[in-house]
């Protein structure tokens, strides 16, 4: 979970919601990302997208057996179908997304039955740190913008 929060850090270096993303095998990153939407303006540009299709590239194989996805938010309901469909056994993931989150706070599609594969979940490894991110990132963001609209008040 530290490289995801390094990769998390990246994205928000860049301005980006900091979410980062690891896909782990055999005890090898296999794949990494973090959030890239506002950047490349595409809205499949979620850190768990860009760590699973590296991962992919990676092993020669959509199918993910025998690898562990760890990400520092609680998957979407895009994400969660990308983990379903590539088969990844485990999901480790720091906070909650009472938003989105599909993994228990809106959804819990790692449990639907109607799917032909389940995935183990492990969540709240280091969610704190995780979270608070998250909250620092979403607060200077406000700042940033009730300042540029005093600045126009000012005028």
């Amino acid at each position: 979970m530290q490289v995801s929060l390094q990769e998390a850090a990246a994205a928000a270096a860049l301005g980006e919601v900091p979410v980062g993303a690891i896909v782990v095998h055999d005890g090898v990153i296999i794949g990494r990302g973090y959030n890239l939407r506002e950047s490349s303006n595409d809205p499949t540009s979620h850190a768990e997208m860009i760590a699973i299709r590296q991962a992919a590239e990676t092993l020669g194989s959509w199918r993910l057996l025998d690898c562990t996805l760890y990400v520092t938010l609680e998957p979407c309901v895009m994400c969660m179908g990308a983990i379903i469909l590539a088969r990844i056994p485990r999901l480790v993931f720091g906070c909650r997304d009472p938003r989105v989150g599909a993994v228990g706070s809106i959804y819990d599609l790692s449990k639907d039955d109607r799917f032909n594969h389940r995935v183990a979940v492990t969540e709240g490894v280091l969610g704190d740190i995780c979270s608070e991110m998250l909250s620092d990132f979403f607060r200077q963001l406000r700042a940033k913008r009730k300042k540029g609209s005093e600045s126009i008040d000012n005028k």
